[in-house]
């Protein structure tokens, strides 16, 4: 089994970080840093649990000021690269809300080295007409991690991050940073304001289509930031959006094939299943093929989710076949409980077949 993200936060990288700050602070008081990090409940933190407890180990061994705390965090940066360091803006999320003009600028270069998104979330908060008007200027910054804070840090929705009610209400300020954005040169940050607009589809879905219409067609980059944008959309097969990409109905294809194997199986095991269409005579269309799965909860409730398995664009006549296997093994994002699984397949949104499978209780599992 994999080790978990969380840790990657051990006494070895404490320690070596310890190394690092006294070189800009030699009265950084290393073991008590480690003592603090280390303290009761420790084992039972998870990742962010642990970047926050480090977040607060460093501000009692540090200088009790945060402007002069803050100048040896940044003076050690540069050495303090990647995801592991995300501490270093949640110090300025945690310490610097009112030291606004000198978090931003430390904000600004934090998310050079490692990112900074979940960091500005409260300054939104606090100032939303501000901090947005600080998230345009990123927006036309010339470093590329720059740029992706502007749009990362205003998502409505972003995981593992507190929500914006305000942005969700109304994502108006939000449109001229995607704006700025949309045909960025740097794939990075178009990922971001596609992963923008899915969120605002969440609340907004007929502001985002209008605002895909306007930028579908308008470069590669912009169709392609439509369409990731547009997911959520598509998987919920919502009309306009499928026709937007020209996927539309097929009543007249015929399901040759649609079997999934074992029918019965433990929670951590794994189904196979295949399909085989048959497209009546004609011109090509653009076939969307999705497998749906509904997932009991542990409430008694269920949930649909679909996966994607296959768009093209199918000349009139085809057979059409695939196949995979499916595992029913828990992840972070997923949780499995026994009880029966509706598998379907999809076809441009209209579900064309179905079979259940049983699914019992295994390792990981509540059963």
């Amino acid at each position: 089994m994999a080790e978990p993200l969380k840790a990657m936060y051990n006494e070895p990288f404490l320690r070596a970080f310890a190394t690092i700050v006294r070189k800009a602070y030699p009265a950084f008081d290393g073991e008590a840093f480690v003592r603090f990090a280390l303290g009761p409940g420790w084992d039972e933190l998870e990742l962010k649990g642990r970047m926050r407890r480090i977040t607060e180990s460093l501000r009692a061994a540090l200088p009790a000021e945060y402007e002069s705390a803050l100048d040896i965090l940044e003076a050690v940066a540069d050495e303090c690269r990647g995801f592991p360091y995300l501490f270093f803006p949640d110090f300025v999320e945690v310490y610097g809300k009112s030291q606004w003009e000198r978090s931003i600028g430390a904000l600004e270069k934090f998310t050079k080295l490692s990112s900074a998104e979940f960091a500005v979330r409260p300054f939104i908060k606090q100032d939303q007409a501000r901090m947005m008007a600080q998230m345009e200027n990123w927006a036309v910054h010339p470093d590329e991690h720059v740029r992706r804070l502007a749009s990362e840090g205003c998502r409505p929705r972003l995981p593992w991050a507190d929500a914006l009610p305000a942005l969700k209400r109304d994502p108006g300020p939000i449109w001229p940073i995607l704006e700025q954005l949309k045909d960025d040169p740097s794939e990075y940050v178009r990922r971001s304001v596609a992963n923008n607009l899915n969120d605002i589809s969440k609340d907004h879905p007929d502001l985002v289509l209008s605002v895909s219409r306007d930028w579908f067609g308008v470069s590669d980059r912009t169709d392609w930031i439509v369409r990731h944008g547009c997911r959520g959309l598509l998987r919920a097969a919502q009309p306009e959006a499928m026709r937007l990409f020209g996927i539309v109905p097929q009543p007249a294809i015929d399901v040759i094939e649609w079997s999934v194997t074992p029918d019965e199986l433990a929670i951590g095991e794994s189904v196979g299943f295949k399909y085989a269409l048959r497209l009546p005579e004609g011109e090509p269309v653009k076939l969307r093929i999705e497998m749906a799965v509904t997932f009991p909860r542990s409430t008694g409730k269920v949930y649909r989710k679909l996966f994607k398995l296959s768009e093209k664009v199918v000349s009139g006549g085809t057979r059409l076949q695939g196949g995979r296997d499916f595992s029913f093994a828990d992840l972070s994002t997923r949780r499995h409980y026994p009880g029966s699984h509706s598998l379907a397949l999809v076809v441009n949104g209209k579900e064309v077949a179905s079979v259940d499978v049983n699914l019992l209780g295994g390792r990981g599992s509540e059963a």
